[in-house]
């Protein structure tokens, strides 16, 4: 998976996986998603679809601003398994998974306006669009606007909620697994 996604022109952009990636640079970036929870910085799932066999994607939630309530989600599915859904069930997953950390109020995402394709992953899982943020960071080597888009935790629930089980339906009986 993480050979495959290396290839794709735009997920090595945004990542820390090396365009055209070795072997030893595909896992070297497997690795080092293992160790997102133990140093802090969040937790990295593969998504796996079971019909399928094999993983087709990294979907991770972020929580440097989890003091303040805050967390952000990306993903990324290889190009020969995307339009099917993968992304916008385990963004569906991600997020019930979210809620059942105390104190997390809120999960965005941000999108580059021309992402139809991650647009409507966003909008499958119940994420709603806020609004532009012009210039917002730099993309190889370039400052590029970015969509907001959001989930927020119920009014009147601050406490965990309980983590769905899984493998979740849908096609392909999608699993997400730590890792």
């Amino acid at each position: 998976m993480a050979i495959e996604l290396s290839q794709d022109d735009y997920i090595p952009r945004i990542g820390s996986l090396p365009h055209c990636s070795s072997p030893e640079e595909g896992l070297a970036w497997v690795h080092r998603q293992r160790e997102r929870h133990a140093n802090g910085s969040g937790f990295s799932f593969a998504i796996v679809d079971e019909e399928a066999g094999r993983s087709v994607g990294n979907i991770g939630l972020w929580i440097k601003e989890l003091a303040e309530g805050r967390a952000q989600a990306g993903y990324g599915i290889i190009p020969s398994a995307r339009g099917r859904r993968n992304a916008a069930d385990a963004l569906t997953a991600l997020l019930k998974f979210a809620w059942t950390i105390p104190n997390l109020h809120r999960v965005e995402l941000h999108i580059e306006p021309w992402n139809v394709a991650s647009v409507r992953t966003a909008e499958l899982a119940g994420f709603e669009e806020e609004g532009l943020l012009r210039s917002h960071q730099a993309i190889s080597g370039r400052r590029v606007d970015m969509l907001v888009f959001s989930a927020v935790r119920e009014h009147g629930s601050s406490g965990a909620q309980p983590i769905p089980a899984l493998p979740l339906g849908g096609p392909g009986g999608l699993d997400l697994h730590h890792g």
